[in-house]
Protein backbone atom coordinates (compact mmCIF):
# COMPACT_ATOMS: atom_id res chain seq x y z
CA UNK A 1 0.00 0.00 0.00
CA UNK A 2 1.27 3.45 -0.95
CA UNK A 3 0.54 6.76 0.77
CA UNK A 4 1.45 9.50 -1.71
CA UNK A 5 1.77 13.08 -0.56
CA UNK A 6 3.42 16.39 -1.39
CA UNK A 7 5.88 17.85 -2.20
CA UNK A 8 6.88 15.45 -4.99
CA UNK A 9 6.32 12.01 -6.48
CA UNK A 10 8.52 10.70 -9.29
CA UNK A 11 7.36 9.22 -12.59
CA UNK A 12 9.41 6.14 -11.72
CA UNK A 13 7.45 5.51 -8.53
CA UNK A 14 4.11 6.10 -10.28
CA UNK A 15 5.11 3.68 -13.08
CA UNK A 16 6.13 1.10 -10.45
CA UNK A 17 2.75 1.39 -8.72
CA UNK A 18 0.93 1.05 -12.03
CA UNK A 19 2.99 -1.85 -13.41
CA UNK A 20 2.50 -3.90 -10.25
CA UNK A 21 -1.08 -2.84 -9.55
CA UNK A 22 -0.03 -1.79 -6.06
CA UNK A 23 -2.71 -0.19 -3.91
CA UNK A 24 -2.53 3.59 -3.64
CA UNK A 25 -4.65 5.50 -1.12
CA UNK A 26 -6.98 8.04 -2.73
CA UNK A 27 -6.22 11.00 -0.49
CA UNK A 28 -6.84 14.53 -1.74
CA UNK A 29 -3.08 15.16 -1.92
CA UNK A 30 -2.39 11.95 -3.84
CA UNK A 31 -5.11 12.73 -6.36
CA UNK A 32 -3.62 16.19 -6.93
CA UNK A 33 -0.15 14.74 -7.57
CA UNK A 34 -1.16 11.66 -9.57
CA UNK A 35 -3.79 12.09 -12.28
CA UNK A 36 -3.80 8.53 -13.61
CA UNK A 37 -7.24 7.11 -12.78
CA UNK A 38 -6.26 3.64 -13.97
CA UNK A 39 -4.14 3.00 -10.88
CA UNK A 40 -5.35 0.67 -8.13
CA UNK A 41 -6.87 3.45 -6.04
CA UNK A 42 -8.43 2.51 -2.71
CA UNK A 43 -10.49 4.75 -0.48
CA UNK A 44 -9.15 6.19 2.73
CA UNK A 45 -11.72 4.16 4.67
CA UNK A 46 -10.58 0.91 3.03
CA UNK A 47 -6.95 1.79 3.68
CA UNK A 48 -7.73 2.60 7.30
CA UNK A 49 -9.58 -0.71 7.81
CA UNK A 50 -6.82 -2.71 6.11
CA UNK A 51 -4.13 -1.26 8.39
CA UNK A 52 -6.29 -1.69 11.50
CA UNK A 53 -7.09 -5.33 10.65
CA UNK A 54 -3.54 -6.20 9.70
CA UNK A 55 -0.94 -4.64 12.05
CA UNK A 56 1.88 -5.79 9.76
CA UNK A 57 0.39 -4.35 6.58
CA UNK A 58 3.32 -3.01 4.47
CA UNK A 59 2.89 0.74 3.99
CA UNK A 60 5.25 2.94 2.00
CA UNK A 61 5.09 6.71 1.70
CA UNK A 62 7.04 8.96 -0.63
CA UNK A 63 6.75 11.84 1.84
CA UNK A 64 6.75 12.40 5.57
CA UNK A 65 3.83 14.76 5.04
CA UNK A 66 1.67 11.61 5.15
CA UNK A 67 2.56 11.08 8.83
CA UNK A 68 -0.36 13.35 9.69
CA UNK A 69 -2.70 10.97 7.79
CA UNK A 70 -1.36 8.04 9.80
CA UNK A 71 -1.85 9.84 13.12
CA UNK A 72 -5.35 10.94 12.17
CA UNK A 73 -6.66 7.70 10.67
CA UNK A 74 -4.83 4.78 12.29
CA UNK A 75 -3.86 6.16 15.69
CA UNK A 76 -5.07 2.96 17.40
CA UNK A 77 -2.44 0.84 15.59
CA UNK A 78 1.28 0.46 16.29
CA UNK A 79 2.26 2.40 13.17
CA UNK A 80 2.20 5.94 14.67
CA UNK A 81 4.46 4.93 17.57
CA UNK A 82 6.95 3.29 15.22
CA UNK A 83 7.09 6.53 13.28
CA UNK A 84 7.38 8.78 16.33
CA UNK A 85 10.31 6.92 17.89
CA UNK A 86 12.35 7.71 14.78
CA UNK A 87 10.93 11.04 13.74
CA UNK A 88 11.64 12.54 17.14
CA UNK A 89 15.42 12.51 17.41
CA UNK A 90 15.33 12.73 21.20
CA UNK A 91 13.17 9.60 21.46
CA UNK A 92 15.47 7.85 18.99
CA UNK A 93 18.52 8.58 21.14
CA UNK A 94 16.65 7.19 24.13
CA UNK A 95 15.91 4.01 22.17
CA UNK A 96 19.63 3.38 21.57
CA UNK A 97 20.90 4.62 24.92
CA UNK A 98 21.97 1.11 26.00
CA UNK A 99 23.86 0.58 22.75
CA UNK A 100 25.67 3.94 23.00
CA UNK A 101 25.83 4.64 26.78
CA UNK A 102 28.52 7.33 26.47
CA UNK A 103 26.83 9.31 23.72
CA UNK A 104 25.90 12.87 24.78
CA UNK A 105 22.57 14.43 23.78
CA UNK A 106 20.15 16.89 25.32
CA UNK A 107 16.70 18.17 24.35
CA UNK A 108 16.00 21.90 24.55
CA UNK A 109 12.85 23.94 23.88
CA UNK A 110 13.25 26.56 21.17
CA UNK A 111 12.30 29.41 23.53
CA UNK A 112 14.98 28.25 26.00
CA UNK A 113 17.88 28.24 23.53
CA UNK A 114 18.92 31.69 24.75
CA UNK A 115 19.36 30.23 28.24
CA UNK A 116 21.58 27.28 27.27
CA UNK A 117 24.70 27.11 29.46
CA UNK A 118 27.40 26.73 26.85
CA UNK A 119 30.12 25.96 29.39
CA UNK A 120 28.33 22.72 30.28
CA UNK A 121 28.40 21.40 26.70
CA UNK A 122 30.97 19.22 24.98
CA UNK A 123 32.48 20.81 21.87
CA UNK A 124 32.11 20.41 18.99
CA UNK A 125 28.38 19.67 18.90
CA UNK A 126 25.49 19.59 16.46
CA UNK A 127 22.21 21.38 17.08
CA UNK A 128 19.08 20.72 15.01
CA UNK A 129 15.29 20.48 15.30
CA UNK A 130 14.24 17.36 17.22
CA UNK A 131 11.76 16.74 14.42
CA UNK A 132 13.42 17.77 11.18
CA UNK A 133 14.05 17.07 7.52
CA UNK A 134 16.50 17.85 4.70
CA UNK A 135 19.25 19.27 6.99
CA UNK A 136 16.95 22.23 7.68
CA UNK A 137 18.02 24.17 10.77
CA UNK A 138 21.11 22.01 11.31
CA UNK A 139 24.30 23.69 12.60
CA UNK A 140 27.70 22.62 13.86
CA UNK A 141 29.25 24.57 16.76
CA UNK A 142 33.01 24.10 17.17
CA UNK A 143 33.69 26.48 20.07
CA UNK A 144 31.81 28.72 22.55
CA UNK A 145 32.58 31.92 20.63
CA UNK A 146 30.41 30.69 17.73
CA UNK A 147 27.24 30.17 19.77
CA UNK A 148 25.77 33.66 19.46
CA UNK A 149 26.16 33.62 15.68
CA UNK A 150 24.71 30.12 15.35
CA UNK A 151 21.78 31.03 17.57
CA UNK A 152 20.98 34.00 15.33
CA UNK A 153 21.23 31.76 12.25
CA UNK A 154 18.89 29.19 13.78
CA UNK A 155 16.24 31.86 14.37
CA UNK A 156 16.70 33.11 10.83
CA UNK A 157 16.47 29.55 9.46
CA UNK A 158 13.26 28.81 11.31
CA UNK A 159 11.59 31.99 10.11
CA UNK A 160 12.67 31.20 6.54
CA UNK A 161 11.52 27.56 6.37
CA UNK A 162 8.42 27.88 8.54
CA UNK A 163 5.41 26.73 6.54
CA UNK A 164 7.26 24.65 3.95
CA UNK A 165 6.42 21.40 5.77
CA UNK A 166 3.82 20.31 8.37
CA UNK A 167 4.80 19.94 12.05
CA UNK A 168 4.99 16.16 11.73
CA UNK A 169 7.88 16.67 9.28
CA UNK A 170 9.57 19.77 10.66
CA UNK A 171 8.80 21.00 14.17
CA UNK A 172 11.08 23.71 15.56
CA UNK A 173 9.50 23.77 19.03
CA UNK A 174 12.20 21.42 20.33
CA UNK A 175 15.88 21.12 19.41
CA UNK A 176 18.43 18.43 20.14
CA UNK A 177 22.00 19.23 21.07
CA UNK A 178 24.26 16.23 20.59
CA UNK A 179 27.93 15.43 20.33
CA UNK A 180 29.57 15.67 16.93
CA UNK A 181 29.96 12.19 15.50
CA UNK A 182 33.30 11.57 13.80
CA UNK A 183 33.85 9.61 10.62
CA UNK A 184 32.46 9.46 7.10
CA UNK A 185 28.72 9.93 6.66
CA UNK A 186 26.52 7.45 4.81
CA UNK A 187 22.82 7.21 3.97
CA UNK A 188 21.15 3.80 3.88
CA UNK A 189 17.86 2.61 2.43
CA UNK A 190 16.57 -0.60 3.95
CA UNK A 191 13.41 -2.38 5.03
CA UNK A 192 12.36 -4.99 7.57
CA UNK A 193 10.48 -8.03 6.28
CA UNK A 194 7.62 -9.91 7.90
CA UNK A 195 10.10 -11.77 10.12
CA UNK A 196 11.79 -8.56 11.26
CA UNK A 197 14.93 -9.20 9.19
CA UNK A 198 16.68 -6.10 7.84
CA UNK A 199 17.32 -5.94 4.08
CA UNK A 200 19.75 -3.27 2.88
CA UNK A 201 18.91 -1.86 -0.56
CA UNK A 202 21.51 0.88 -0.99
CA UNK A 203 24.38 2.62 0.82
CA UNK A 204 25.40 6.13 -0.25
CA UNK A 205 28.42 8.16 0.78
CA UNK A 206 27.33 11.66 1.84
CA UNK A 207 30.25 13.94 1.06
CA UNK A 208 30.83 17.43 2.41
CA UNK A 209 32.83 20.43 1.24
CA UNK A 210 34.23 21.20 4.72
CA UNK A 211 33.93 20.40 8.41
CA UNK A 212 31.23 23.07 8.71
CA UNK A 213 29.18 21.82 5.79
CA UNK A 214 25.89 20.18 6.85
CA UNK A 215 24.19 20.31 3.43
CA UNK A 216 22.65 17.47 1.41
CA UNK A 217 24.29 18.44 -1.90
CA UNK A 218 25.96 15.14 -2.97
CA UNK A 219 25.28 11.46 -2.19
CA UNK A 220 27.21 8.78 -4.11
CA UNK A 221 26.91 5.01 -4.33
CA UNK A 222 29.08 2.37 -5.98
CA UNK A 223 30.17 -1.25 -5.77
CA UNK A 224 33.09 -0.20 -3.57
CA UNK A 225 30.99 1.94 -1.20
CA UNK A 226 28.42 -0.80 -0.61
CA UNK A 227 30.88 -3.72 -0.41
CA UNK A 228 33.11 -1.94 2.10
CA UNK A 229 30.33 -0.85 4.47
CA UNK A 230 27.61 -3.49 4.16
CA UNK A 231 28.69 -5.73 7.11
CA UNK A 232 28.97 -2.75 9.50
CA UNK A 233 25.67 -1.24 8.34
CA UNK A 234 23.88 -4.59 8.49
CA UNK A 235 24.84 -5.05 12.13
CA UNK A 236 23.40 -1.65 13.10
CA UNK A 237 20.10 -1.98 11.22
CA UNK A 238 19.65 -5.39 12.84
CA UNK A 239 20.00 -3.78 16.29
CA UNK A 240 17.57 -0.96 15.44
CA UNK A 241 14.98 -3.40 14.10
CA UNK A 242 15.06 -5.53 17.24
CA UNK A 243 14.85 -2.58 19.63
CA UNK A 244 11.93 -1.00 17.77
CA UNK A 245 10.27 -4.34 16.90
CA UNK A 246 10.01 -3.49 13.20
CA UNK A 247 8.26 -5.65 10.61
CA UNK A 248 7.22 -4.79 7.06
CA UNK A 249 8.65 -1.32 7.57
CA UNK A 250 10.95 0.78 5.33
CA UNK A 251 13.49 3.28 6.69
CA UNK A 252 16.12 5.72 5.47
CA UNK A 253 18.98 5.94 7.97
CA UNK A 254 21.96 8.29 8.15
CA UNK A 255 25.10 7.10 9.94
CA UNK A 256 28.75 7.90 10.48
CA UNK A 257 31.49 5.28 10.33
CA UNK A 258 34.98 6.02 11.66
CA UNK A 259 38.37 4.51 10.76
CA UNK A 260 37.83 1.74 13.33
CA UNK A 261 34.53 0.79 11.63
CA UNK A 262 32.61 2.06 14.64
CA UNK A 263 29.17 3.07 13.41
CA UNK A 264 26.84 5.56 15.08
CA UNK A 265 23.42 6.49 13.67
CA UNK A 266 22.61 10.14 13.11
CA UNK A 267 18.91 9.75 12.45
CA UNK A 268 16.29 7.43 10.98
CA UNK A 269 13.52 8.56 8.65
CA UNK A 270 10.51 6.21 8.92
CA UNK A 271 8.11 4.70 6.38
CA UNK A 272 10.18 5.73 3.36
CA UNK A 273 13.54 5.75 1.64
CA UNK A 274 15.17 9.08 0.69
CA UNK A 275 12.75 12.02 0.53
CA UNK A 276 11.52 13.48 -2.76
CA UNK A 277 11.85 10.00 -4.36
CA UNK A 278 15.61 10.41 -4.46
CA UNK A 279 17.67 7.55 -3.05
CA UNK A 280 14.95 4.96 -3.67
CA UNK A 281 14.99 5.86 -7.36
CA UNK A 282 18.79 6.17 -7.48
CA UNK A 283 19.13 2.44 -6.74
CA UNK A 284 17.38 1.74 -10.05
CA UNK A 285 19.55 4.06 -12.14
CA UNK A 286 22.69 2.73 -10.47
CA UNK A 287 22.00 -1.01 -10.07
CA UNK A 288 18.54 -1.69 -11.56
CA UNK A 289 17.24 -2.35 -8.06
CA UNK A 290 13.62 -1.28 -7.79
CA UNK A 291 13.56 -0.47 -4.06
CA UNK A 292 9.76 -0.24 -3.94
CA UNK A 293 9.26 -3.66 -5.51
CA UNK A 294 11.90 -5.15 -3.25
CA UNK A 295 10.01 -3.90 -0.21
CA UNK A 296 6.52 -4.97 -1.33
CA UNK A 297 7.65 -8.32 -2.75
CA UNK A 298 10.14 -9.01 0.08
CA UNK A 299 13.13 -9.33 -2.26
CA UNK A 300 16.82 -9.17 -1.38
CA UNK A 301 19.50 -7.77 -3.71
CA UNK A 302 21.94 -10.33 -5.09
CA UNK A 303 24.99 -8.12 -4.67
CA UNK A 304 27.45 -10.57 -6.28
CA UNK A 305 25.37 -10.60 -9.44
CA UNK A 306 24.64 -6.86 -9.38
CA UNK A 307 28.31 -5.93 -9.02
CA UNK A 308 29.67 -8.08 -11.85
CA UNK A 309 29.93 -5.15 -14.29
CA UNK A 310 29.96 -2.23 -11.85
CA UNK A 311 33.64 -1.73 -10.95
CA UNK A 312 34.77 1.90 -11.18
CA UNK A 313 31.44 3.64 -11.75
CA UNK A 314 30.06 6.03 -9.14
CA UNK A 315 26.39 7.02 -9.17
CA UNK A 316 25.39 10.26 -7.48
CA UNK A 317 22.33 12.13 -6.37
CA UNK A 318 22.86 15.90 -6.47
CA UNK A 319 20.54 18.28 -4.67
CA UNK A 320 20.35 21.69 -6.32
CA UNK A 321 19.46 23.69 -3.23
CA UNK A 322 19.65 27.46 -3.32
CA UNK A 323 22.89 28.39 -1.56
CA UNK A 324 23.50 31.43 -3.76
CA UNK A 325 22.33 34.02 -1.27
CA UNK A 326 19.95 35.28 -3.94
CA UNK A 327 16.33 35.43 -2.81
CA UNK A 328 13.94 33.16 -4.69
CA UNK A 329 11.85 36.20 -5.57
CA UNK A 330 14.85 37.75 -7.39
CA UNK A 331 15.48 34.69 -9.59
CA UNK A 332 14.05 34.59 -13.11
CA UNK A 333 15.19 31.11 -14.11
CA UNK A 334 17.78 28.36 -13.68
CA UNK A 335 19.94 27.25 -16.60
CA UNK A 336 19.59 23.48 -16.40
CA UNK A 337 21.16 22.93 -19.81
CA UNK A 338 24.37 24.66 -18.70
CA UNK A 339 24.38 22.59 -15.52
CA UNK A 340 24.12 19.27 -17.39
CA UNK A 341 27.11 20.17 -19.56
CA UNK A 342 29.27 20.13 -16.41
CA UNK A 343 28.72 16.39 -15.93
CA UNK A 344 30.23 13.48 -17.78
CA UNK A 345 27.07 11.38 -17.92
CA UNK A 346 23.88 12.87 -16.44
CA UNK A 347 21.25 10.15 -16.08
CA UNK A 348 18.23 12.15 -15.02
CA UNK A 349 17.22 15.75 -14.35
CA UNK A 350 14.28 16.62 -12.13
CA UNK A 351 13.15 20.21 -12.06
CA UNK A 352 11.39 21.59 -8.99
CA UNK A 353 9.01 24.54 -8.77
CA UNK A 354 11.52 26.87 -7.15
CA UNK A 355 8.85 29.42 -6.26
CA UNK A 356 7.36 26.89 -3.83
CA UNK A 357 10.53 25.33 -2.38
CA UNK A 358 14.13 26.54 -1.92
CA UNK A 359 15.31 23.88 -4.37
CA UNK A 360 15.97 24.07 -8.12
CA UNK A 361 15.89 20.34 -8.68
CA UNK A 362 17.85 17.09 -8.56
CA UNK A 363 20.34 15.44 -10.91
CA UNK A 364 21.33 11.77 -11.04
CA UNK A 365 24.75 11.20 -12.59
CA UNK A 366 27.22 8.47 -13.47
CA UNK A 367 30.89 9.35 -12.93
CA UNK A 368 33.77 7.19 -14.07
CA UNK A 369 36.77 6.51 -11.87
CA UNK A 370 39.25 9.38 -12.04
CA UNK A 371 36.65 12.00 -12.96
CA UNK A 372 35.44 12.78 -9.43
CA UNK A 373 36.37 16.45 -9.85
CA UNK A 374 32.93 17.08 -11.36
CA UNK A 375 31.40 16.01 -8.04
CA UNK A 376 33.81 18.16 -6.03
CA UNK A 377 32.99 21.12 -8.24
CA UNK A 378 29.21 20.92 -7.77
CA UNK A 379 29.73 20.24 -4.05
CA UNK A 380 31.41 23.59 -3.52
CA UNK A 381 29.34 25.58 -6.02
CA UNK A 382 26.83 28.16 -4.79
CA UNK A 383 25.06 27.67 -8.15
CA UNK A 384 25.17 31.36 -9.14
CA UNK A 385 26.76 30.21 -12.42
CA UNK A 386 23.38 28.73 -13.43
CA UNK A 387 21.05 31.37 -11.99
CA UNK A 388 19.43 34.01 -14.19
CA UNK A 389 18.37 36.99 -12.11
CA UNK A 390 15.39 39.19 -12.85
Amino acid sequence: MFLIDKPYVSDFLIETIKKNNFQIVATKEAKELVTDNSLNWISEIDAENTIKNNPNQPVYSNSENSISWVEKNVSATTLPNKIKVFKNKIQFRELLKDTYPNYFFEGVKFEELDNVLIDNLKFPFIIKPAVGFFSLGVHKVDEPSEWATVLAEIKKDINHIKGFYPNEVLDANYFIIEECIEGEEYAVDCYYNDKGEAVVLNIMHHIFSSGKDVSDRVYSTSKEIISLNLPTVQNLVNIIGKKANLKNFPIHIEVRIDSNETIIPIEVNPMRFGGWCTTGDLAWYAFEINSYEHFLYVKKPNWDEIFKDKAGEKYSLILLDNTSGIAQSDIKSFNYELLLKDFEKPLLLRKVAMKEYPVFGFVFTETSEGNEDELKSILTSNLTKYIVKK
